[in-house]
């Protein structure tokens, strides 16, 4: 997988998706579990967890979270945020290719793209066998990704992107560059924050996303014992997904 999210990227994740729904695709995660699980989930395992934005509005619920997270800086955040709204849930560095725990889990996330980042595809069934192996039978898991005939229908673009907090203003550009013969987006992102006028961080990192068609995908989770009980535009659970539809989510139940 990609080395990304250092420690400078890190810091100011959570400003850069500041606008981004979290509590809504909760909702969705939520709506996924009551529908297609054969019981609530109570332990459930949040891979590729970052700074918990996803993991902590799902434990004031009532969830049991455990994450894990490759970057140590994205972990050490969490933790932060963990023990400031005082929650029980725990996060650990760890490697979605080879984690491990002791009990197995009553579901699992993985959102925000992390899949899309395992380039290899025996690395990617490696990631979804581990996965399997940590979660219990008839559990329930949910990805989002990048959706292949989108990404080739809408092609990406050159952004910048602007926010401020705690008076510091963040520049965040990243121009893409589309292999379309290895399905990968190469971003080239490049981050500045600007404080009383001086420049007081500066950050540069490649992120190399491998977009994924849907009858691949349900191949790869077929291969790793789990079976495909929903493709749907991400967070619209009944919404199908579309050459317009860049994010789609996965729902599948481990068989």
């Amino acid at each position: 997988m990609n080395a990304v999210f250092g420690k400078v990227y890190s810091n100011y994740y959570d400003a850069l998706y500041g606008d981004k729904d979290y509590d809504r695709e909760c909702d969705f995660i939520e709506e996924a579990f009551m529908k297609y699980s054969s019981v609530r989930p109570i332990r459930v395992l949040d891979v590729g967890c970052g700074t918990g934005r996803h993991l902590i509005p799902l434990a004031k619920r009532g969830y049991d979270l455990v994450g894990i997270d490759k970057s140590e800086s994205m972990v050490r955040i969490a933790e932060d945020n963990i023990r400031r709204l005082r929650l029980s849930s725990k996060v650990h560095v760890s490697d979605i290719l080879d984690f491990s725990f002791d009990s197995k889990f009553d579901a699992c996330i993985c959102m925000f793209a992390v899949l899309n980042y395992i380039l290899e595809t025996e690395d990617l069934v490696k990631a979804l066998v581990n996965i399997r192996r940590n979660l219990r039978h008839d559990a329930l898991s949910i990805f989002d990704v990048w959706y292949g005939p989108a990404v080739l229908s809408i092609k990406p673009s050159a952004k910048v992107k602007v926010v401020e907090k705690g008076g510091i203003k963040i520049i965040r550009t990243v121009v893409p560059e589309l292999d379309t013969f290895k399905h990968v987006q190469k971003s080239n992102y490049y981050l500045i924050a600007i404080k009383d006028g001086t420049v007081v961080d500066e950050a540069r990192e490649v992120h190399t996303l491998r977009y994924l068609f849907p009858q691949e995908l349900t191949h790869y989770l077929g291969e790793a014992r789990f079976e495909v009980v929903r493709f749907c535009e991400f967070p619209y659970l009944n919404r199908p997904p579309s050459e317009n539809t860049w994010n789609v989510a996965v729902v599948a139940k481990t068989i």
